[in-house]
């Protein structure tokens, strides 16, 4: 479910420039249908599906550790070459594929919240909820004085010094554009070396951009995994509790916010804050909410066929993911079908219906044929040294 979610939100990334992940307004003016569609998204998607992933993955880490350590092996000392390969991938998909790579991310802070595994449950869930609301707290007061200014300028009641800070700011945002869209008509190999040459540390920008979020969800869903939650651990009054208190009161929250960066048509220099530190709390909320349902649903939901096909497509998440950015980029950008900037915000969601057919069309067959997903099977080959068994035997 997080990866078709994640995937509804990154194709903006792929048909227009990093400005257009953030407000429809940029590069150009948006239409009405425009705008409605990115609302929706802001509402119902944005930042609650990778919030949500990242609950996931940080659940993962440790089932992984426990499976290995029950198995008799260092589960630690693997999950570390996982993770260091998953790096090694993550960065290669940045320089060949698209700048948006979120597996980088999640290698350095699996890593990072590997090494404090040894914490208490409480510890784990309280550090993880205390640290990342800390960190939206802290970049939205940081963020504050130019947001204002913007606002003002909008208003027409900005001082002298509040207008020549948004203008340098939306002249450094315009630039950028620039570059991007220069970049997205280059061929292949130029993209590849203009990334190595122009930004050959990006991954480790987008990893400290995000590291207060995506740790601290991480952490959260360690501890989480660890109490049971997914295991029939809890009761499941205090999972449905969790879950129409999370999505109630999350849900709560994106309203106001959304309709607020509507009525404003998406301002620029607002929006970045907006989605990475103003509505963190209500993803964490309707994330933990989505969670909780999802384990309340997993029994009925897996009996039948739509569950058993979005459960296939999370199996091979990896391979669904990387091959998404393949054929995203194809269409997108100058060394394949060139439809950068030809495909505005409304139109989108039909791309995005055509990818979620795609990967809940392959996942279910292939799995029944094979042990894992192609990527996933290269991955796990790479961190046991070995080639490992690949087709099912039937």
């Amino acid at each position: 479910m997080g990866v078709l979610g994640i995937v509804a939100i990154n194709v903006s990334g792929f048909f227009g420039p990093q400005a257009a992940t953030l407000t429809p307004a940029m590069p150009g003016p948006a239409s009405g249908a425009d705008e409605a569609v990115f609302a929706a998204l802001l509402l119902l998607l944005e930042g609650k599906m990778r919030a949500l992933f990242s609950l996931l993955f940080g659940a993962s880490l440790l089932l992984f550790v426990d499976r290995a350590e029950a198995a008799g092996r260092e589960g630690a000392a693997l999950q570390a070459r996982r993770l260091g390969w998953l790096a090694l991938f993550g960065y290669l998909h940045y320089i060949l594929l698209w700048w948006g790579d979120i597996l980088f991310v999640y290698a350095v802070c699996g890593l990072v919240a590997l090494g404090l595994r040894g914490l208490s449950n409480r510890a784990l869930i309280g550090g993880g909820i205390a640290g990342f609301l800390l960190w939206a707290l802290a970049g939205t007061l940081v963020g504050l004085p130019l947001v204002v200014a913007e606002d003002h300028v909008r208003l027409g009641i900005a001082t002298a010094a509040q207008a020549r800070d948004v203008a340098e700011a939306m002249a450094a945002a315009f630039s950028a554009m620039a570059a991007d869209i220069a970049q997205a008509h280059l061929g292949f190999w130029a993209m590849a070396a203009s990334k190595l040459h122009n930004a050959p540390f990006w991954p480790l920008v987008m990893t400290s951009a995000s590291f207060g979020e995506t740790l601290p969800l991480m952490l959260i869903g360690m501890g989480l995994y660890r109490t049971g939650m997914a295991s029939g651990g809890w009761p499941r009054r205090r999972l449905w509790w969790l879950a129409l208190g999370g999505i109630g009161l999350g849900s709560a929250m994106a309203v106001p916010i959304t309709l607020w960066a509507w009525h404003r048509h998406f301002p620029a220099i607002a929006m970045p804050d907006l989605m990475a530190y103003w509505a963190g709390p209500e993803h964490l909320l309707i994330a933990l909410g989505l969670y909780a349902a999802l384990v309340l649903a997993a029994p009925r939901l897996l009996a039948g066929w739509p569950g058993q096909r979005l459960a296939a497509a999370g199996q091979v998440a990896f391979s669904n993911y990387l091959g998404t950015s393949m054929v995203l980029a194809f269409a997108a950008y100058g060394w394949g079908l060139g439809l950068f900037g030809h495909i505005p915000h409304a139109r989108q969601p039909w791309v995005v219906l055509g990818v979620w057919t795609v990967m809940l069309g392959w996942s279910k067959p292939w799995r029944a044929h094979f042990t894992q997903g192609p990527l996933e099977w290269v991955w796990r080959s790479l961190v046991e040294g070995r080639r490992m068994a690949f087709l099912r035997r039937i």
